[in-house]
């Protein structure tokens, strides 16, 4: 009993990690946020995304919904333009579980070399989304939020929402706390 709790909490760390989206902001300290009140987005830009026109249209509606959220309105005259910008990359997971079972750990009398030795191997893709905050007057990169997590959808659902969970995760991070 006294090793189920450590087992138990190791597979809820596996398994949560998967669902994260870690995300990193960048941003021009010397620009004033307050001011950016209008949005649209800059076609040059995301034309250039490598992702099917499917899931661009996904991503632009989950971050036009998370801009309204935040009180901004759409506009033809915008304040700022927003960009995205994708890549993505296979991934390999390679976890070797050393655990006897029998007489305490790691020695088993029944198993050769008293080792049960599993080996599991997963792979994924892990994607990254780059949304860029353009100022439009002076055609300048204001803010870049960047998410990256692992993409494993099997279905039109599951993939619309994990779209949203990047997106709303990297909104979130908008405007920077300026100390």
């Amino acid at each position: 009993m006294k090793y189920f709790k450590p087992l138990l909490l190791a597979l809820v760390v596996m398994l949560s990690s998967c669902n994260t989206v870690k995300v990193v902001t960048d941003y021009d300290t010397k620009a004033d946020f307050k001011k950016y009140k209008t949005f649209a987005f800059y076609k040059t830009g995301i034309d250039k995304a490598d992702i099917s026109s499917l899931d661009k249209k996904r991503v632009l509606r989950s971050i036009e919904t998370e801009l309204l959220a935040q009180g901004f309105t759409k506009s033809d005259n915008p304040d700022m333009l927003v960009s995205i910008f994708t890549k993505s990359r296979r991934k390999v997971n390679v976890n070797q579980n050393n655990m006897g079972y029998g007489f305490g750990w790691g020695w088993n009398p029944w198993m050769w070399n008293g080792m049960n030795n599993n080996v599991n191997v997963t792979e994924y893709t892990e994607g990254t989304l780059f949304i860029d905050f353009i100022d439009k007057d002076k055609k300048e990169l204001i803010w870049q939020g960047i998410g990256t997590g692992a993409l494993k959808m099997q279905n039109v659902e599951k993939k619309e929402e994990r779209i949203r969970l990047f997106v709303k995760e990297i909104i979130s991070r908008y405007p920077p706390s300026q100390e």
